[in-house]
């Protein structure tokens, strides 16, 4: 007995070290809104009002193109994700990207409310918004599932779907990233409003890609330092437990909208699989697969990845 109590006492001072040392090497402040603007906007970033929200956003390219291309970024990401494709496309149409409510510099939604449905309502207010009566609607992950869903809510308001790797059918087994795992989990994801590991961040943007050496740490920088918004990290949990509605994928037959399927075959959140179900469901698409690719194409391989996307701009 005495040996039981000595063995448990070294345990649980192991233990209190352990949470001291997390604590005080991986407490992390959030990060004040003007010095991430300062450092994550640019010449082309703007801020709107939408639905409470200041949302951050960028408009680039023609201006006279009447139907633009409207892109939408994933689960813990920003509109940076689309930096290359947006350098090449802005050339031919106007583009426009935003950081969605939970992510970046917009922050969170007032009302915490992270369901499919009010993503769907965000972005028709902020197109709405801008002027924009008809565009190119395409989303990675999470954004592709905003973008199919919008597109069976306002179909008159699509000209084509572009989705990436996006979210939508059951998940069998996947690789899900070690910070979507901490934040659905009780108790650690309230610590985990406050205590964020820096390795949590890049391990879980390297599991997004097939090839580790391109997660650069500039990029795993600003994917943390975007984490450290006042709110997000709150909206970041609050977005993983409000979960979606399981059933929903019964609808995608039901759009009619000529649709780019773009994917990457080595993606370990939604297998290549789920590229074949889009594909036998839609109506009128058109599947890429890309090869040694992960789950985020536009950032892993930019310049083939969007030269996909422009050809399939050009088909009638």
């Amino acid at each position: 007995m005495k040996q039981l109590k000595t063995v448990l006492r070294r345990f649980f001072v192991l233990v209190g070290i352990l949470i001291a040392y997390v604590i005080v090497f991986h407490t992390y402040r959030d990060i004040p809104l003007q010095e991430l603007k300062d450092k994550y906007t640019n010449e082309a970033s703007e801020f709107v009002s939408v639905m409470g929200m200041n949302v951050h956003y960028r408009d680039e390219g023609i201006k006279e193109d009447s139907i633009p291309i409207v892109l939408i970024h994933g689960t813990g990401s920003s509109l940076h994700t689309f930096e290359d494709w947006v350098s090449v496309l802005k050339k031919e149409r106007r583009v426009l990207t935003m950081d969605i409510p939970a992510y970046g510099l917009t922050g969170p939604f007032p009302d915490r409310d992270y369901s499919t449905g009010h993503y769907v309502e965000f972005i028709n207010e902020f197109i709405k918004t801008l002027g924009i009566e008809q565009c190119v609607l395409g989303g990675n992950s999470l954004g592709g599932r905003i973008a199919w869903s919008f597109a069976l809510e306002y179909p008159e308001a699509i000209d084509k779907l572009i989705l990436i790797d996006a979210s939508g059918y059951p998940a069998k087994d996947s690789n899900t990233p070690l910070a979507f795992r901490m934040a659905e989990v009780p108790l650690i994801n309230n610590i985990f409003k406050y205590v964020t590991p820096k390795f949590v961040a890049r391990s879980s943007v390297e599991t997004c890609y097939a090839d580790n050496s391109k997660v650069s740490d500039e990029l795993a920088e600003r994917y943390f330092e975007l984490t450290l918004r006042e709110g997000n990290r709150q909206a970041f949990v609050d977005r993983l437990v409000a979960g979606h509605d399981t059933s929903a994928y019964h609808r995608i037959s039901d759009i009619q909208h000529p649709t780019l399927v773009l994917w990457g075959d080595k993606d370990e959140l939604f297998p290549e699989e789920h590229a074949h179900r889009f594909s036998e469901d839609l109506a009128n698409d058109t599947l890429v697969i890309m090869k040694d690719i992960g789950h985020v194409p536009m950032e892993e391989s930019p310049m083939e990845s969007v030269q996909a996307v422009l050809s399939f701009l050009k088909r009638n």
